[in-house]
């Protein structure tokens, strides 16, 4: 039965973990929450306390996932990178009025939890030394710059080339790394509209990245609802 980690698991990360369940899985969420850990317990998921933002937690959470199921097939970063801490406008602002704290949020704070969560998984799944897929989840500031959020781009822009980066030092070691860029607003009413992002769809996607072939891996891919504006 293979094993997963899903990182975030609080609203998309929940998706994922469910997909993986009905898909015949072992899975463990890490949230930092309690009503999250609480949750996963009661869908049937190990919860275990994960701060993806602090490398040695996220290298502690694939440890004790190995520990117990004897091996980590699949992890999963679905986290926001914000948290609560995000202020002032949305994205940073414009950079003539942005300061360092709108630096610190929507720049630096995703990018250092891209590279405590890759550079732990890296670390454990080479020593693991067997077969696995990582995929980090980011959205559609990975790929363009908007005015007024600059910030936000360059955050999101380090997410992908850090992912870059593991996919290329990992090949040779078998282990599958994948960027999964949400280029959309991610639905959590439940209301199924069609220009917004369907989570189930989403944790589909992971499913699929998780189970490829070797011999055909995807290392970025971009998902767009139909009906919203579509930039390749």
């Amino acid at each position: 039965m293979p094993t997963a980690l899903i990182i975030g698991a609080r609203n998309l990360g929940f998706a994922i973990v469910q997909r993986l369940l009905a898909d015949g899985w072992s899975v463990a969420g890490g949230a930092r929450s309690a009503d999250t850990l609480e949750k996963l317990r009661a869908a049937g998921a190990d919860a275990l306390e994960v701060d993806v933002i602090d490398q040695a937690s996220v290298l502690r959470a694939l440890r004790a996932v190995a520990d117990r199921h004897g091996r980590v097939d699949l992890v999963v970063n679905a986290a926001s990178p914000y948290g609560g801490s995000r202020s002032g406008p949305f994205g940073g602002g414009e950079l003539a009025a942005a300061g360092p704290n709108g630096f610190e949020q929507w720049a630096a704070l995703p990018a250092r939890g891209a590279f405590a969560f890759l550079s732990a998984s890296a670390r454990f799944l080479r020593e693991q030394g067997t077969p696995a897929t990582v995929v980090q989840v980011t959205g559609g500031s990975s790929l363009r710059a908007r005015p007024g959020r600059g910030l936000w781009a360059a955050g999101a822009f380090s997410v992908r080339a850090l992912t870059q980066a593991a996919a290329l030092e990992l090949r040779e070691h078998g282990i599958h790394v994948a960027l999964l860029i949400v280029d959309a607003v991610i639905d959590r009413s439940g209301n199924g509209d069609a220009d917004s992002a369907d989570p189930d769809s989403l944790a589909g996607a992971i499913a699929y990245l998780a189970t490829q072939s070797p011999r055909a891996m995807t290392h970025e891919l971009q998902v767009t609802p139909a009906l919203d504006n579509w930039t390749p």
